[in-house]
């Protein structure tokens, strides 16, 4: 049975590598996967988008429109510009960190995620709003939100790969002096899913 994630973000948060961690870790499995990324201005702020499919009958990277078992969003605006590619039952787990966008910035115009995350409690039956903030603080680095949603994405049961499958996949992948904190990460982003 195939698998598909769409992960979704902003320049600099980690969704690249993110995906690299699910598609270890299902490869892992022997399992066979397929990842494509687009990243627009990533440098700068902008949209990055992952796509990760797993599974035997998989002839593209791409994502298909309505086939996405889980979206893993970073920002709340990007799940909501993701969600065409949900699939009827999926699942999205999404930070409730907003990252204002520049033109939102130099407009002076107020973005604080809250209407985007409503819009998703409205569209969308299972959605996991993590406290990215509280999860960052407690691993002790904001650069650890990737692996804390890849927790909670374990602990959905969405891509059938658990949080040991997914620790191996930490453990192969990252710096060693980066361990402790993503592995911690990883651990508070399952607890925070569970506690949902």
């Amino acid at each position: 049975m195939s698998k598909s994630c769409l992960l979704c973000g902003v320049g600099g948060q980690g969704v690249v590598l993110a995906s690299k961690l699910i598609a270890f870790a299902a490869m892992e499995k022997g399992k066979l996967v397929r990842t494509a990324e687009t990243i627009g201005m990533a440098q700068r702020g902008g949209s990055v988008v992952s796509h990760v499919r797993i599974g035997e009958e998989i002839y593209s990277p791409q994502i298909p429109l309505k086939s996405a078992d889980l979206i893993l969003a970073f920002e709340p605006a990007e799940a909501v510009r993701s969600l065409p590619y949900l699939k009827e039952g999926g699942t999205v787990i999404v930070s409730s960190q907003p990252i204002k966008p520049v033109t939102s910035t130099l407009g002076g115009s107020a973005y604080d995620g809250k209407e985007m995350l409503d819009y998703l409690k409205k569209k969308v039956a299972k959605v996991a709003v993590l406290n990215a903030q509280y999860i960052c603080r407690q691993a002790g680095s904001a650069k650890v939100l990737n692996v804390a949603l890849l927790g909670a994405a374990a602990a959905s049961g969405s891509l059938d790969i658990s949080i040991e499958e997914m620790s191996r996949a930490v453990r192969e992948n990252v710096k060693d002096k980066y361990q402790e904190m993503n592995h911690k990460a990883l651990e508070l982003g399952k607890a925070a899913f569970e506690q949902i």
